[in-house]
C-alpha cells in the first residue's frame, strides 16, 4: 500500500485512468470501476476496501431501482404489441388539411410514448419505423421528417417517467418524485417548442410538408373509429403520470401500476403472446442489469474519489474562481455539452456528477434544478455529432438514399431549440422548481 497522493494527483490519476480505459473501448462500468478499484488497491487499507464494498451493496439495494426494469418492461411491451402504431394511425386519420401535421404529431406521440415508458431508444425506433415512411411517402422534406423523428424519440429522456432521471437521483440523492415534478414543464416545453417550430416553418414553407390530399382524407366515421387506438395509451398514461402527479403513489409504485396496465392493454389488444412476453422480459432484464452494473461502478468511483480528498480540492478551486456562482454553472453546462459530443450520456453523468454536485450545493444552488439542467443538456448530447446516439438509431431506420450528412443537417434547428429550452430553465429556475415547491407546500 502506497501513501495517498495529493488531491490534485488523485484527480488526475482517476480521470486519466477512466479516459484511457474508455478510449480503449471498454464498457463504462469497467472504466469507472476499474480505475477506482486500482486506486483503492494501491492507496487504501483493507478496512477502507470493506467500506467501499458495503456502500456499493447499499446502492444496488435501493428500492428506487425497482422502477428501472419496470419502466423498461413497459417500453418493450409497447414496442412488441403495436400499441404505439395504433396511436399514430389515429393521428393520421385526424391530420386532415393541416400542413406538417404528421411531423407535429410525431413530436406529440414521442412525448406521449416517452411518458409511458421513460426510454428514448424504444420511442425512437417505434415512432421512426411508423412515421418515417408515411412522411416521406406524403412528400415531406427529408430533413424535416428525419429531424422530427429523431427529436420526438428523445423526449423520453426528459419527460417523466425517465429512466435516466432515476439514475441521476441514485447518484445525487435527489428525490425521484421531486425530479419528476421538476421535469414536467421543461419536458413539455421542449415538445411545445418543436411543434411550434414545425407549424410556423410549414406555414411559411408549405412545400416542406404538404397536407394530405382531399381524396385520401378519412371520413368522420373512420376518424371516430380510429380513436379506439387512443384509449389504451391514455389509460396507461393515467396509470403512470396520474398516480405520480396526484401524489397517490411513489414513482416506484407508479412503475408497477404502469407495467400491469401495459400488460392488460396488450391482452385486450390480443398482442400478448408467449413470444411477446418472453422477448419483453428478456429485454428489460438485460437493460436493467446493465444499469445496475453502472450504478455499482459509479458508487465505487464516487467513494474512492471522495475518500482521496479530490472532491474537496476541486470544490475549493471552483469556489475560488474569479467569477460568480452562476458563471460556474454556465461553465459546467458548457463542459457537459462538449463532453456529450464525444461520450455517452450515462458516461457523462457518471463522471461529472460526483465532481459537480458538491460544488453546486456549496454555491447555494438547488441540486434539483441542476438535475433538470443536466437532463436537458444530456438531451442535447443525444443529437450532437459525432457521438449523438439517436443519430445512429435513426440511421438504422432511414432509407439508404438519406445520408448521414442529411441526418446531421436535419437536427441542427432542433439543437437550437434545445439550447433555448436549456437557457430558459437556467435563467428562469421557476420553470423547473415551481411545481415541486407547490407539491412540498401541500
Amino acid at each position: 500500500m502506497f501513501p495517498i497522493p495529493s488531491p490534485i494527483i488523485a484527480t488526475i490519476f482517476l480521470l486519466c485512468c477512466v479516459f484511457i480505459l474508455f478510449a480503449a473501448g471498454l464498457p463504462i462500468t469497467f472504466c469507472l470501476g476499474g480505475a477506482a478499484t486500482l486506486f483503492a488497491l494501491l492507496f487504501f487499507s483493507p478496512p477502507q476496501w470493506y467500506s467501499i464494498v458495503t456502500s456499493m451493496y447499499g446502492a444496488t439495494t435501493n428500492q428506487i431501482l425497482i422502477a428501472i426494469p419496470l419502466f423498461i418492461l413497459m417500453g418493450s411491451v409497447l414496442v412488441y404489441t403495436g400499441i404505439a402504431e395504433d396511436l399514430y394511425h389515429a393521428l393520421y386519420m385526424w391530420a386532415g388539411p393541416v400542413r406538417g401535421a404528421l411531423a407535429m404529431g410525431t413530436e406529440a406521440i414521442g412525448a406521449a410514448f416517452g411518458a409511458m415508458c421513460g426510454t428514448s431508444e424504444a420511442t425512437t425506433l417505434t415512432i421512426g419505423a411508423i412515421a418515417m415512411p408515411e412522411m416521406l411517402k406524403r412528400g415531406y422534406d427529408k430533413h424535416l421528417a428525419v429531424g422530427s423523428v429523431t427529436t420526438g424519440g428523445l423526449l423520453g429522456i426528459l419527460i417523466p417517467p425517465t429512466v435516466l432521471g432515476i439514475i441521476y437521483c441514485v447518484v445525487s440523492g435527489v428525490s425521484v418524485g421531486m425530479l419528476y415534478f421538476g421535469l414536467f414543464f421543461p419536458g413539455f416545453l421542449l415538445a411545445g417548442l418543436y411543434i411550434l417550430y414545425i407549424g410556423i416553418r410549414c406555414y411559411f414553407q408549405p412545400h416542406l410538408a404538404p397536407a394530405i390530399p382531399k381524396e385520401e382524407r378519412a371520413s368522420w366515421r373512420e376518424k371516430f373509429i380510429s380513436l379506439r387506438g387512443v384509449v389504451l395509451p391514455v389509460l396507461i398514461l393515467l396509470a403512470v403520470l396520474g398516480g405520480i402527479y396526484s401524489g397517490m403513489v411513489t414513482p416506484t409504485e407508479a412503475a408497477a401500476a404502469g407495467a400491469i396496465s401495459v400488460f392488460i392493454a396488450a391482452f385486450i389488444k390480443r398482442g400478448l403472446t408467449w413470444k411477446t412476453f418472453k422477448d419483453s422480459c428478456f429485454n428489460a432484464f438485460k437493460l436493467a442489469s446493465m444499469v445496475i452494473w453502472i450504478i455499482m461502478a459509479i458508487t465505487v468511483f464516487s467513494n474512492v474519489y471522495h475518500a482521496s480528498g479530490a472532491a474537496t480540492i476541486i470544490k475549493e478551486l471552483a469556489l475560488g474562481l474569479p467569477i460568480s456562482g452562476f458563471g460556474v454553472i454556465i461553465l459546467m453546462q458548457l463542459s457537459i455539452f462538449f463532453l456529450g459530443m464525444v461520450m455517452d450520456d450515462v458516461v457523462v453523468m457518471m463522471v461529472v456528477t460526483p465532481i459537480y454536485l458538491p460544488i453546486v450545493t456549496s454555491l447555494g444552488f438547488d441540486p434539483l434544478w441542476f438535475g433538470v439542467l443536466f437532463l436537458v443538456n444530456v438531451n442535447i448530447a443525444w443529437l450532437t455529432p459525432p457521438y449523438g446516439f439517436n443519430l445512429f438509431l435513426v440511421r438504422a431506420i432511414t432509407p439508404s438514399w438519406i445520408t448521414m450528412m442529411d441526418i446531421y443537417r436535419s437536427v441542427l434547428p432542433f439543437i437550437a431549440l434545445q439550447l433555448v429550452c436549456l437557457f430558459l430553465v437556467m435563467f428562469f429556475p421557476p420553470i423547473a422548481l415551481w411545481l415541486p415547491s407547490v407539491i412540498i407546500a401541500r
